[in-house]
Parts: structure tokens; C-alpha cells; sequence
């Protein structure tokens, strides 16, 4: 008989296979005291295992390095700077000499002093980099035990990793390592029993192409070695034991996908315009430097969002000046003249630099976070804010405020910014005069999108910051499984901020750009297009998917449908309403093609 499990559809496709059954649950960890003789055995056994760990990472990347791009190799690399960091490599050494306890519990304690800080973290985004810290752990600790073994102290190591070729993985939680290995070994695909769509599995397997579902817990206790099953990375569904019909539906759909992703690299070149001529931009986010090779892939329009909370973390000190200039002009000549969105660093008091860490916040979402933290501590802020207003003269730059609530924080940014400039004229230092650089802010709290048109009047730009604003609006974060479901963004309060904001944005004669997670959603992108967005920034990766859908959509055929999904006050009857306008899609796209359009647009379509 026939099982459904639903999770979260973290990377769409269809996968059908074999079930291969992960086995790694967490080790368990009991606190061992050491004696004093013993001490320094235990140091080497620790520092052992990390070496192991370093390792086993390396032989991955060396595995894939021929055929896997670089960005992709990032998230490896990453946690092999964490097996460096001395978070990671050196204060557990340290616990191990000053309590005398085992390597095993002196990881642990330093694991949840760790991740309590990302716990608290307000940015969904940065707060699922808990998982990086976690794998890191897990790596060590595995690597303990098979040290054990193979001193003939446990049993039990590890088997070497199989071969994965058109097997479905179903797991607790897998590495980027795992996850990386398995696409170069031809893996169908795979389903996890944690995680979400912002953690680093879900976004290595949109990069990498794996149908995935995450989230379905307990997953494995009702599957069995070898059973075939369908995972629908789209649904978020995985079907187990399915009959003959449903296979041969499966197969026919995966056929269909292919066939559409062939269509798509076409469109790489191809501008993002309506069929009815209207041009939209199509920008991508990034946060490494390493995301500008998957940017120039997908021939986007340039950065919309260029986070920088990553330059802080791991450190002990926040990143100087010139720190700042050189990593922003490493950025500005890769892009090759297209924009670069820089956002200033948004930091709360739950993500203080080492030597200043104090009690965490109660609420850190409601606390100093933001540009209220920038304004409190212009010893952090000036130094970024320079950097940026001289990388500017080399290159097109828009500085971006983050977490914007009252007019005055503009005020005291605007004024901030004129005062550095005045510094860098006397100080002889080129920079980019008002003509080169853009200043703008992000909306992502109900106040400032309830008041857009004030800061619509005081700035260059708006940016629309989803997924703060519909938390912020909806009184729930998403991250946590217990309320999730509640995450509407076609909730009626979230539609009015949005097209608020536009509509302050068009009165004021200035653009206005979302880049939230609706901007890389099929599903919203006509709604979004209905309500007067013209700019949209995304994961590089999925930029394609949404120029298919612009470039099938005639803007004058949404306007009543747009309204009925707007006007809509029941969550059902909307996303009744918004499939209807998304089926306009194939009309439109046959229209354009019967016109001679030629278009790889009409080829995409549907």
C-alpha cells in the first residue's frame, strides 16, 4: 500500500528510486572526567579527530573539484575555515586542560555557547547557520569514535560512504559535504528529517539541481532499505510504495521538467520583457564573493542585495576599513559595471564580535538590531559607510539602510554619510559624488511600509524585505516548524504593505525593488508584477524561472484577477484566485508565439 509523507519542498523535481537509508543519528555525549596524567592524551585525540574531519573535507572537495563550480565548493569550504576557527579548534583544547573532562563534552559545551547565539538570531537566513556549526560537530564527533575503534577502545565505526546512483537518501540531516558528494555520485534525490528551506541543504540542492523534500520527521521509521519512492521537491511530498499509474505519472512529469530546464538555459541570454514590452530587472542576492559566478550564469541584471553580516562572524574583531574597500572592490570589478546593492550590516545585540559579548537580548527582533545598532555604534558603522562611499568611485553602488522604523534613522544615516564625505575630501580620498551612489532602505517593518511615503520622499530607492515583513506583520517565525504554517504572504495585511510601498515608490518618482523569498516564487511573481513591481532580486540560481514567467506575461490581462486575489479576504479562495492568474500563462505564451514572436519566452511558458 501506497504512503504519503509531506515536508517541505525545498528543491523542486521529481525523483524516483530506490530508498538507501542514512543511518548517522548524533552521537550521544556523556561528560568523562580525566586524570591529570591523562590530560594531554586527550588534547591529542581531540586534535586528532579535527585533523580526521580536515581530511575527510578535502578528499570531497579533491573528489568533485573537476566538475563541481566553485560557489558550489564554497559551503565545503566553509566549514573547513570553521575546523580552523579557533571557536572550533582551539577553546575546546582549552575546557579539555581546565576541567579536566573529556574531549567529547569540552566539543559540547562549546557547541551550545555557540549555537545559543545563532538561536537568538533574528535573520532567519543567518539563524539556520546553527546547522554549519552542528555539522562541524558532528563531523569531529564521529571522528572521535573511529578513533576509539581503531584503538580497540568501541565498536561500531561509520561504514565508508556507498555508492548513491539513482538512490533516493532519506537521513536525519546531511552535511554540504554529503550533499555535494551525492550529486557528483548521480543521487535521484533526497528527504531529510530536519531542516528548511533557508538551511544549507535546501539551497545546495536548488544549486545542484537534486529534487529534495526536508522536514518529514520520523521519516525513517516507516520506510524500508531498498523501497522504491517518489520524492516531488515541488509539493514537498514523498509518495512510498507507489502503484504502477503513479510511476508512470512521475515519469512522465520528470520528462516534462527536463524538457522545461533545456528551454530555460535558452532564455539565459534573453532580456526579461512582458510580452507586452515593459521592461523588468532582475537582480540577485548574494553574500560571498563566490555568488558572483552563479550571478554571471544566470546573466543577472546586476546585485539587488549584497548582505554583509558574513564579514563579522567568526572573528574576534569586526572588519576594519580597508577590509571593507578591498572585498567591496573585488565585488564592484567583477560585476563588470552592472549595480552593486550594498546593505549595511545587520547586526543585533544577539550577534556582538567576541570581545564585546554582553547578555544576550530578551527579544533580539525587537531589539538593537539593524540600523538602530549602526546609529548606536558609529565606531562599527563609519568604517563600512567610508568603505563603500570609496568603492563607489570605482564602480555603479546603492547603499542600502537595513530595518528602517522611524524617518529620523534616515535623517541620521543622510547626515552621517555627509559628514564621511567631508572627511574624504580632506582627507584627499576619492569617493563616489551623489550621482554614483544611490542611497536607499529596506522595508521590512509594518511601520515603515505603513509610512513609505516619507521615506520614499528622503531616499534614492526602496527595497522590500519580505521575509521580515511578513514575520514582523504576522506576529510568526517562520523557521519554527510549531507555527510556520501561519506564513502567508497573500495574508490581506501583507498585500497592503506591499502594494503601499510600490504605490509610495510611483508618487515619488523613485523604483522599487522585493527581495524577499516572493521574489523568486513563480506563484507571486504575476501577482507582484499586477500590483506595480518592475524590480525583483532573487537567488541567482532560480533568476531564470522567474524571467520565463515575465517574459509569458501580458501585464494588462492581470489587473482583474490581481484585484479579486487582493480583495480576497479567505486564505483558500486566494490561492484559488492566484492559479487562475497563473494559468493565464499559457494563453499568453501562445499568443506571443502565434505573433512570431519566436521568443524562447513562448517556448518556457506553462
Amino acid at each position: 500500500m501506497s504512503l504519503m509523507f509531506n515536508g517541505i519542498g525545498a528543491s523542486r523535481g521529481i525523483a524516483i528510486g530506490p530508498v538507501h537509508l542514512l543511518q548517522r543519528d548524533r552521537i550521544e555525549i556523556v561528560e568523562a572526567a580525566i586524570p591529570k596524567m591523562r590530560v594531554e592524551d586527550e588534547v591529542a585525540r581531540f586534535e586528532r579527530a579535527v585533523a580526521a574531519s580536515r581530511g575527510e573535507l578535502q578528499a570531497t572537495l579533491e573528489q568533485v573539484k573537476d566538475n563541481c563550480p566553485e560557489d558550489i565548493r564554497s559551503f565545503i569550504e566553509t566549514h573547513l575555515l570553521m575546523l580552523a576557527d579557533p571557536a572550533l579548534d582551539e577553546r575546546p583544547v582549552e575546557m579539555i586542560r581546565e576541567q579536566r573532562c573529556n574531549a567529547e563534552w569540552a566539543l559540547k559545551q562549546q557547541r551550545d555557547a555557540l549555537v545559543e547565539v545563532f538561536d537568538s538570531m533574528d535573520d532567519p537566513y543567518l539563524r539556520t547557520r546553527r546547522d554549519d556549526v552542528d555539522h562541524v560537530v558532528q563531523s569531529i564527533l564521529r571522528a572521535l569514535h573511529q578513533i576509539d575503534v581503531d584503538d580497540g577502545r568501541a565498536e561500531g565505526a561509520d561504514a565508508a560512504l556507498p555508492d548513491w546512483r539513482g538512490k533516493v537518501v532519506v537521513a536525519d540531516d546531511l552535511t554540504p559535504a554529503d550533499t555535494v558528494l551525492m550529486q557528483h555520485q548521480g543521487v535521484a534525490g533526497f528527504a531529510t528529517e530536519s531542516g528548511g528551506q533557508l538551511s544549507h541543504t535546501a539551497i545546495l540542492a536548488r544549486s545542484l539541481g537534486i529534487p529534495a523534500v526536508l522536514g518529514v520527521h520520523s521519516l525513517r521509521r516507516y520506510l524500508r532499505q531498498g523501497e522504491e519512492v517518489v520524492v516531488d521537491g515541488k509539493a514537498g511530498m514523498l509518495l512510498a510504495s507507489p502503484d504502477e499509474d503513479a510511476v508512470a505519472h512521475y515519469r512522465r512529469r520528470q520528462r516534462e521538467l527536463k524538457k522545461r530546464q533545456k528551454a530555460l538555459a535558452r532564455l539565459r541570454d534573453a532580456p526579461s520583457v512582458t510580452l507586452c514590452g515593459e521592461p523588468i530587472t532582475l537582480q540577485a542576492n548574494i553574500e560571498v564573493e563566490e555568488d558572483i559566478r552563479a550571478l554571471r550564469r544566470s546573466r543577472a541584471a546586476g546585485v539587488g542585495l549584497y548582505r554583509t553580516e558574513f564579514m563579522y562572524m567568526n572573528r574576534s574583531e569586526p572588519p576594519d576599513e580597508d577590509e571593507h574597500y578591498k572585498t567591496y572592490l573585488r565585488v564592484v570589478r567583477a560585476l563588470k559595471g552592472a549595480p552593486l546593492t550594498i546593505r549595511t550590516v545587520d547586526l543585533g545585540a544577539d550577534k556582538e564580535v567576541d570581545h564585546e559579548r554582553g547578555p544576550l537580548a530578551h527579544n533580539p527582533a525587537l531589539g538593537l538590531r539593524g540600523i538602530r545598532r549602526c546609529l548606536n555604534e558609529p565606531a562599527m558603522f563609519i568604517p563600512q559607510l567610508r568603505a563603500i562611499l570609496r568603492a563607489s568611485a570605482k564602480g555603479p553602488i546603492n547603499l542600502m539602510f537595513p530595518m528602517l522604523t522611524n524617518i529620523s534613522e534616515v535623517h541620521q544615516s543622510l547626515a552621517l554619510v555627509e559628514q564621511i564625505r567631508g572627511d574624504l575630501r580632506r582627507e584627499r580620498l576619492k569617493f563616489g559624488d551623489e550621482s554614483a551612489l544611490r542611497i536607499g532602505g529596506m522595508i521590512e517593518v509594518p511601520a515603515a511600509a505603513i509610512c513609505a511615503d516619507e521615506f520614499a520622499a528622503a531616499l534614492d530607492f526602496l527595497s522590500i524585505g519580505t521575509n521580515d515583513l511578513i514575520q514582523y506583520a504576522l506576529a510568526i517565525d517562520r523557521v519554527d516548524d510549531q507555527v510556520n504554517y501561519l506564513y502567508d504572504p497573500l495574508h490581506p495585511a501583507v498585500l497592503r504593505l506591499i502594494r503601499g510601498t510600490i504605490r509610495a515608490g510611483q508618487r515619488a518618482g523613485i523604483p522599487v525593488s522585493l527581495c524577499g523569498e516572493m521574489a523568486s516564487d513563480p506563484r507571486y511573481v504575476r501577482l507582484l508584477l499586477a500590483l506595480g513591481l518592475r524590480n525583483f532580486s532573487m537567488p541567482p540560481n532560480l533568476l531564470l524561472e522567474i524571467k520565463s514567467v515575465v517574459n509569458a506575461t501580458r501585464l494588462a490581462s492581470l489587473t482583474e484577477g490581481a484585484e479579486a486575489v487582493f480583495d480576497s479576504k479567505d486564505s483558500q479562495a486566494q490561492q484559488e484566485l492566484l492559479d487562475e492568474l497563473n494559468a493565464i500563462d499559457d494563453e499568453q505564451a501562445a499568443e506571443g508565439e502565434a505573433a512570431g514572436s519566436g521568443s524562447a519566452a513562448a517556448t518556457v511558458a506553462g
